[in-house]
């Protein structure tokens, strides 16, 4: 018999780590190909991680909640063959990528918490590298499992930390909600009733408010808003969408009428999809299309469309509903939510008319779209005018106002506003 090595896995870009969920098998336990293993979380998304080979589960290595490297032996499964170990080619890749990532950036300075909080090597280097010592780093506020620091609260950190002070560490415990017997003082300006619930935030909500904090304090954001007659969309999807379910297999929502015409503005105004290093202007060769989507906790995630720009409608609606599936389901993979150039929020879903949604960094702008409503409206005939009932929505845009100024982000929702407005009662998808 022989030995398989079960590796954490390249969990997308700039993830260096993972924390262990939970375990799917126990030892002992038969595996079969494509059984889930065990479950993760990264900074970004959690995933399962599934076999690649069939055999028996006899060791494993990392506990529940432990912080886990790219590359690292998790587990070992018995498998058929001669030998004692079997390691991936590409799997030894990264791991050496790892390490001379490592050896490049050698510690010089001891970093050991005092406060018990973990710190991963690539942490530990970039304290090194800013010059931060054992006593600040402890005081930076984590968002990490069990109170980890991640790479990007050391981000948001070096961003305004000459307004930081040193504070006491803080680490993060799991709370269940409690009811606060007496008045508690929870910080210099709130007081807590006896009749309230505390409850902590989750660890995507934590990541998510922590992001928002940081576009803000990175973009100056500026919004522009159009009105937009979609009648004739609204006509021609009511009349098609069976047919469309019937042919093709899948529902048809607006979204991916929506999703196109996002994709043809942004090839008409390419300085939209663009990132800001620095004073460089990185122009994105590709369009892909991040779409906010709901999490089973409530939470929303943004999953991307690659390629947006390349897809039939038939194709859009597939993506479209293949990610929003798999975010309910909390199923997305690290590689459905990296690379998104520009994100797309439909706030008309909640029921929202308009809203001032914030920018997915490092992107520039991001576009929400309000709910189509029934409004009366002045008709241009060459008869004359006269009121009539017509279905309209609000597109609301955020843009970077660094290097996004007002008449292309106008001219932005404009071209979006004339693409859906010359939607043809004809169009055969």
């Amino acid at each position: 018999m022989a030995r398989y090595e079960l590796t954490l896995p390249k969990m997308g870009e700039s993830v260096a780590e993972a924390t262990i969920i939970s375990w799917a098998k126990e030892i002992g336990e038969s595996i079969e190909i494509d059984d889930i293993i065990v479950e993760v979380a990264t900074d970004k998304v959690d995933s399962e991680i599934p076999s690649e080979v069939e055999g028996k589960l006899i060791e494993i290595l990392h506990d529940k909640d432990a912080v886990v490297a790219v590359g690292d032996v998790i587990a070992i499964i018995e498998i058929e063959g001669e030998g004692e170990t079997t390691v991936k080619t590409e799997v030894k890749e990264v791991v050496k990528e790892l390490e001379t990532q490592i050896n490049e950036a050698s510690i010089t300075t001891k970093i050991v918490s005092e406060g018990g909080r973990f710190y991963s090597p690539l942490v530990k280097n970039m304290a090194t590298k800013e010059g931060i010592g054992q006593k600040e780093l402890d005081s930076i506020d984590s968002t990490g499992a069990a109170g980890r620091l991640t790479k990007e609260d050391m981000l948001l950190y070096l961003k305004t930390r000459d307004n930081v002070s040193v504070k006491p560490v803080k680490v993060v415990k799991a709370v269940t909600p409690t009811k606060i017997a007496n008045p508690v003082k929870t910080s210099a300006n709130l007081m807590s009733s006896g009749e309230d619930t505390i409850t902590q935030m989750s660890r995507m909500g934590k990541l998510v408010a922590k992001h928002m904090i940081n576009s803000l304090q990175t973009s100056p954001h500026v919004q522009s808003f159009i009105e937009v007659d979609v009648t004739n969309i609204v006509t021609w999807r009511n009349r098609v969408k069976n047919d469309f379910l019937k042919r093709e297999g899948e529902k048809l929502t607006f979204t991916p009428i929506f999703m196109q015409a996002v994709a043809h503005a942004i090839k008409v105004h390419p300085l939209i999809n663009v990132s800001l290093d620095g004073d460089n202007i990185i122009q994105k060769k590709n369009v892909n299309l991040g779409m906010a989507a709901a999490l089973p906790d409530g939470n929303l995630i943004v999953p991307v469309i690659k390629n947006a720009d390349q897809l039939s409608l038939v194709g859009m609606a597939k993506q479209v509903n293949g990610l929003a599936n798999k975010s309910r389901a909390n199923k997305l993979s690290p590689d459905d939510i990296q690379g998104g150039t520009y994100t797309v929020t439909n706030i008309g879903s909640f029921g929202s008319v308009i809203g001032t949604p914030i920018i997915n960094q490092p992107q520039v702008a991001i576009l929400a779209i309000g709910a189509i409503r029934k409004t009366p409206s002045v008709i241009e005939t060459p008869d004359g005018d006269f009121i009539g009932i017509r279905h309209k929505m609000f597109l609301s845009h955020s843009y970077d106002h660094r290097v996004v100024n007002g008449a292309l982000g106008g001219m932005f929702i404009k071209t979006i506003k004339d693409y859906l407005e010359a939607w043809s009662l004809d169009t055969i998808y």
